[in-house]
This record gives structure tokens, sequence and C-alpha cells, in this order.
């Protein structure tokens, strides 16, 4: 209990397994993102995070952190063909989260297991991954004194 914490998204992100599989819009390698439906509502993977001291930027020097990961499963069909390795675990009720947060081991261990194969569907990857093309200027709407 200690050391759980939840990692709250709206969706996540897994590379394509296909070598050269660039993305249009960015030109590095092609995402595919997943969420619960495509309205991406809160969810959350089962975390642990903990202090460490040490160098994370060498010219900050050392210093102090907290830092967090998430627990991973064996994927489902869904995510598999992606990544064949690992899915996260995923929390998306009220009472899963607080089971994940607050139960013993014993009970809480049990949520780390396989989501069903159609509790996500892959969507559109997110606006703020989306790059706009510049916009030429406009004309400013009152006429220069100079």
């Amino acid at each position: 209990v200690e050391n759980r914490c939840v990692v709250p998204l709206t969706s996540f992100a897994e590379p394509s397994p296909t070598p050269g599989d660039k993305d249009p819009d960015t030109g590095i390698q092609k995402n595919y993102w997943f969420a619960l439906n495509e309205a991406r509502p809160l969810f959350f993977f089962a975390g642990l995070w903990t202090r460490w001291q040490g160098v994370r930027k060498v010219k900050d020097g050392p210093g102090e952190f907290e830092l967090y990961g998430f627990l991973t499963t064996r994927p489902n069909a869904l995510i598999a063909p992606i990544h064949e390795k690992a899915m996260p675990v995923i929390l998306t009720t009220q009472e899963e989260t607080e089971t994940w947060l607050s139960a013993p081991w014993s009970q809480a261990r049990h949520l780390q297991r396989t989501a069903s194969d159609d509790a996500l569907v892959i969507v559109d990857k997110p606006a703020t991954q989306i790059k706009f093309p510049p916009q030429a200027p406009q004309a400013p709407l009152q006429g220069s004194l100079f």
C-alpha cells in the first residue's frame, strides 16, 4: 500500500511494430493510440512510486526525486499484434482504484490481469500530437502610420 499509486490517463500509445511505418505528420515511427472508447474517458494504470537520489540531468547534478512506473501484464487480443510482450494494468472503476490504493497485497495483486479483449479501442492520435501547418501571416486590420 505504501508505494502504490495510480497514473491517470485518457489514452496511451504503443509504437507500430512495422519497421519504417512513419507517421505522415511527424515523420517518426507511427503510434497506435488506445482508449476506453472514442470519448476518451479518464482511467488509470496501476502504478508504483519511490523516492530516489541520483543524477537525472548532469547539468543539474544530484538530487532527490519521486519516480513512478506502472504494472504490466500479458496483452489482450487488441494489443498483442502491436505489442506482443505486455500491456499496462488498467483500472477502470472506482472500486478497482480503491482496491489498488488501499487493499492488502493479497487482494490488490489480483488486479494485475489482462484486460478483456473489448476493454479498449484504437482511437485517432490526440490533438496534442497533431502538427498543424503554420498559418500564413495576415495583413494587419489597421494600416500603418509609417
